[in-house]
């Protein structure tokens, strides 16, 4: 009776102290206990969006962990009437789209500011800036003015300029539209509407657009997703317009 009550006490005493530590064993050893690791982005594009240090201002890179993957550039199958060196701008759909061959485009992600609604149709680049000063507009100034009047005579560029490292002008003729396609200080912003500026890309995205489309290069401002009617043309046959549908991994040199 005496051997089975002290074989009884060793093992409560064994339970005691090493019941728990078989347990963490469990949790970490990939059981059901485990708690789930979040998945980040993929290196593909965190390496897109690393920092770009040969810059006059040295570049670090965009933070993409919070960021909808439909919003990083890649290219897709894009059928439509423009040209191939058109962009398209779909401000409904928060995309950019510089038209390629074959059916293709290599699509951005943006961010559409206030300027960014107020025009529609076509227009052309006239400037590219590199590292642009930045002046808000008087409308801009009366709307925030504790924000945009101690800029009244413009910003130095700079990683803190809201047009960011790079900035395409759109002119109908001679005429500034007033209307700019830029980089931008605040990344969290692109995806969404905001209050001020036109539209916004990724610092990364408008400095590899930037590169592929040279001055005089059209642009299409559509404002509900539509596509704008086409001239009539002999013996020119229609293909259908389609959003695009299917995503193609970017090349290594996008």
């Amino acid at each position: 009776m005496c051997v089975h009550r002290s074989a009884l006490a060793a093992f409560r005493v064994f339970a005691l102290l090493f019941v728990p530590f078989l347990l963490a064993g469990c949790m970490s050893s990939g059981g059901m206990l485990q708690q789930p690791v979040k998945k980040g982005p993929d290196p593909f594009y965190v390496a897109m969006y690393g920092p770009l240090p040969n810059e006059q201002f040295p570049m670090p890179a965009t933070d993409i962990t919070n960021v909808d993957p439909q919003f990083l550039r890649q290219q897709v199958r894009y059928d439509t009437y423009e040209r191939p060196g058109t962009i398209v701008v779909d401000t409904e759909a928060r995309f950019l789209y510089l038209v390629q061959e074959n059916g293709m485009a290599m699509r951005y992600g943006i961010g559409v500011g206030k300027a960014g609604l107020e025009f529609e149709g076509k227009a052309r680049i006239a400037r590219k800036a590199h590292w642009p000063r930045w002046t808000p507009t008087q409308s801009m100034i009366e709307r925030e003015p504790e924000r945009n009047a101690q800029w009244a005579n413009g910003m130095e560029p700079g990683l803190t300029n809201p047009l960011g490292p790079r900035a395409l002008y759109l002119f109908q003729g001679n005429r500034d539209t007033l209307y700019r396609i830029h980089g931008t200080s605040e990344p969290w912003s692109i995806g969404k509407a905001v209050s001020s500026g036109c539209i916004r890309l990724f610092n990364q995205d408008i400095v590899d657009l930037y590169d592929r489309v040279p001055v005089d290069s059209e642009v299409v401002v559509l404002q509900n997703g539509q596509p704008l009617p086409q001239p009539q043309q002999d013996n020119f046959e229609q293909a259908p317009m389609v959003s695009d549908s299917s995503v193609l991994r970017p090349q290594a040199n996008i």
